[in-house]
């Protein structure tokens, strides 16, 4: 029997996980110590991951499997470059307090500074 190909998964599933802010080694280490270079493997356009793997890497990219699939729509989707941005910022949380503050005092500066230009 001839193995069935999802279309359009594998391009579905970097976009997604460029859209969460992650590398490749990073989601495969989120779905369960998966190498990047399999994750690498299922974002090429005719190859896609064994079916029990389908609901880790839903939950890790936060979509269901259905969209994950192409079933349904994806409906929350962020940019890339936003999605970085938004992830260290995150970070910035397990900072210590000062080093929260000073960052915060940079970055008021700096709006503030393009802002007048």
């Amino acid at each position: 029997m001839k193995e069935r190909t999802l279309d359009g998964f594998g391009p579905r599933l970097a976009r997604l996980r460029k859209g969460k802010g992650l590398t490749q080694a990073e989601l495969g280490e989120v779905v369960g110590g998966i190498s990047y270079r399999m994750i690498a493997h299922y974002e090429r356009i005719d190859a896609q991951p064994p079916g029990p793997i389908l609901p880790d890497l839903a939950r890790a990219l936060g979509v269901s499997t259905d969209a994950l699939l192409g079933v349904e729509p994806i409906h929350e989707e962020t940019d890339p470059k936003t999605a970085r941005l938004l992830k260290r910022l995150q970070r910035v949380q397990h900072l210590p307090p000062a080093d929260q503050r000073a960052l915060l005092k940079f970055l008021d500066a700096l709006l503030e500074a393009r802002k007048a230009s």
